[in-house]
């Protein structure tokens, strides 16, 4: 029965669809995204039973758009797409243009325009990050070299696809479609200065993101860190994000899948882009399965009775088309046949960016309904049998390499040892980064023994919270009865506590001033440096708000500081009797 449905009944039946259908799913050795797409599918107007509001769910895709694009462009890796540049780069255009151009005869043998033919040859050209990302680590393909080449050659795909997303709408007119209100009005000026302007849009807003974003959001980021709270951390990256997305249309133009994922990439440069990743990963993957589900409503499964022959061309043009154009290129480029193999298997499917694309034909007037619906039609069938794909692929290359071995070993050898030098210099260096971090983790438990009792998530959140301080010889780092402003930790060099009753030498390890911190009072002693030294700083908000997260850590320099005390009494005490005496 259909009925109009709000948007928490809206959200609560997409996830309890799509858990239920992406179990089913993942059960049968499927990726999850078929039970999404099938969720979505029983949840819309072509099936009988319950039916979702689709224009809420539409929104709500949008937001999943603007979510896996900001994971695209966080996870973007420059060096990394330089290092597999040779046959990513070529790989990856060559075979949009010429699976497009299939396409396009496909459209043109079904009487559709050029328009039609181009969305369509362009929906079925690319493939899906998801998909493959799966299959890869399933097989621990990622990290090898053949894994890398495929991100790389994803990642051309992916900002060719956002081109032809920003393209689209300007070249609609002359394309048999219709202009959009997002185009402010260019729809008016000659089709040269429409795309001159539109270009010259998106230009001025990568350069502002890719010059300004650097200097900015990493601060940003860094300060709000150094609040310790994960929530507003949280927070602050999604505000990035969708504010970035949002006024890159607003102001720009353009659309939110480019400023999405130009937003990823400034915050990619940030050193807590991992930490900003992991935590906006449950909302991406929560939106992305949205987005799935909303796919699914607009697909009608009568288009597999009416138009059969139409989707199984679609299928083989994704499926044999595109595996063969895929490998011949790569053959072409002289690269390794095991690299052409596994490469024509992983890519043969398409996904997120087809969706988008497909739902910008039909709004632009270029693609009709009927369309989307083989293009959805193709994607499932495409996503549920690429592991059969990918097995027949392998088969293949264990055919090829047994009956010519040598031929199989020697092709592509040399680009692959070119390759392969490439990528271990990119992870030696990745590998040095992480090394030096964890040293600098290492040397501030080895200093300050004091921080093992916290986890390595709030060793680093010390480690931006810190601040430097030098002192000379014979400086005064505290002065009896100022206020308690911030503890020292003592990196390097010596300090001496002048007591009224003596002096007491701190060194490296050691700390100071936690005493009026905790207490409120004024400094009751001067701190001296004896040598030069090297302080790392903790002021009085950071000291309160990182001690209030971690109450064992300040159960514990309580207890140091009232023994301090106790001491310091029992000394004076001492002396005082010895005087007398």
């Amino acid at each position: 029965m259909h009925q109009e449905v709000g948007l928490i009944a809206t959200v609560a039946v997409s996830f309890v669809f799509a858990a239920v259908l992406g179990y089913g799913a993942d059960r049968l050795r499927l990726p999850p995204l078929v039970g999404y797409l099938m969720a979505g599918i029983l949840m819309g107007p072509f099936t009988p039973g319950f039916v979702a509001d689709t224009a809420l769910a539409s929104q709500l895709a949008e937001m999943g758009v603007i979510l896996l694009m900001f994971g695209v462009g966080l996870h973007f890796s420059a060096s990394d797409l330089l290092a597999v540049r040779g046959i990513a780069v070529p790989g990856a255009i060559g075979r949009i243009v010429l699976a497009t151009l299939l396409g396009i005869g496909l459209c043109m043998l079904w009487g559709w325009s050029l328009g039609a033919g181009i969305v369509f040859g362009l929906s079925l050209s690319v493939a899906s990050t998801v998909v493959l990302l799966k299959a890869l680590e399933e097989r621990n393909l990622v990290n090898a070299p053949s894994g890398r080449v495929a991100v790389g050659w994803l990642i051309v795909e992916d900002l060719v696809m956002v081109l032809a997303l920003v393209l689209l709408p300007a070249l609609a007119e002359l394309l048999g479609g219709h202009a959009v209100e997002t185009n402010h009005g260019l729809g008016e000026l000659p089709l040269a200065l429409t795309i001159g302007l539109t270009l010259f849009k998106v230009l001025a807003f990568a350069a502002m993101a890719i010059f300004l974003g650097p200097r900015i959001v990493p601060w940003l980021l860094t300060m709000i860190a150094r609040t310790g709270s994960r929530e507003l951390f949280t927070l602050t990256v999604l505000a990035i994000a969708l504010g970035i997305a949002f006024g890159s249309a607003a102001i720009f133009g353009v659309s939110f899948a480019l400023g999405a994922f130009f937003a990823g990439v400034v915050m990619s440069e940030s050193q807590l882009s991992h930490r900003a990743a992991a935590d906006s990963l449950p909302l991406q993957n929560a939106f992305s399965v949205l987005f799935f589900v909303s796919v699914g409503m607009l697909f009608d499964p009568s288009i597999l009775v009416r138009q059969p022959l139409a989707v199984i061309g679609a299928l083989a043009l994704i499926i044999l088309g595109k595996a063969v154009i895929t490998f011949a290129i790569v053959m072409l480029l002289r690269y390794p046949i095991g690299m052409g193999l596994t490469l024509a298997g992983g890519l043969a499917q398409i996904g997120e960016f087809s969706f988008i694309l497909a739902g910008l034909g039909v709004s632009l007037g270029l693609l009709p309904h009927e369309g989307q619906d083989l293009i959805l039609a193709a994607a499932i069938l495409s996503i549920t049998l690429n592991p059969v794909v990918i097995v027949a692929s392998e088969g293949l290359k264990n055919y090829i390499h047994a009956q010519w071995p040598s031929l199989f070993e020697s092709f592509g050898r040399k680009r692959q040892i070119t390759l392969g030098k490439e990528l271990e210099k990119i992870k030696a260096l990745g590998e040095e980064r992480e090394r030096q971090h964890q040293l600098k983790m290492q040397q501030l438990i080895e200093t300050f023994p004091l921080f093992s009792q916290v986890g390595e998530d709030a060793q680093e959140e010390l480690l931006l919270l810190f601040k430097a301080k030098s002192a000379p010889p014979g400086e005064r780092v505290i002065r009896r009865g100022d206020r308690g402003d911030s503890m020292y930790f003592i990196s390097s060099g010596a300090v001496e506590v002048r007591l009224a009753s003596g002096a007491i030498r701190l060194e490296p390890g050691a700390f100071f001033g936690e005493m009026a911190l905790l207490s409120g009072g004024r400094r009751t002693a001067d701190v001296i440096a004896v040598d030069f030294c090297q302080f790392e700083v903790l002021e009085r908000r950071d000291f309160n708000m990182f001690m209030s997260h971690h109450p064992n850590l300040r159960a514990i320099v309580s207890e140091m500081a009232q023994k301090r005390t106790e001491m310091n009494v029992l000394r004076q005490q001492w002396e005082k009797s010895m005087d007398l005496s």
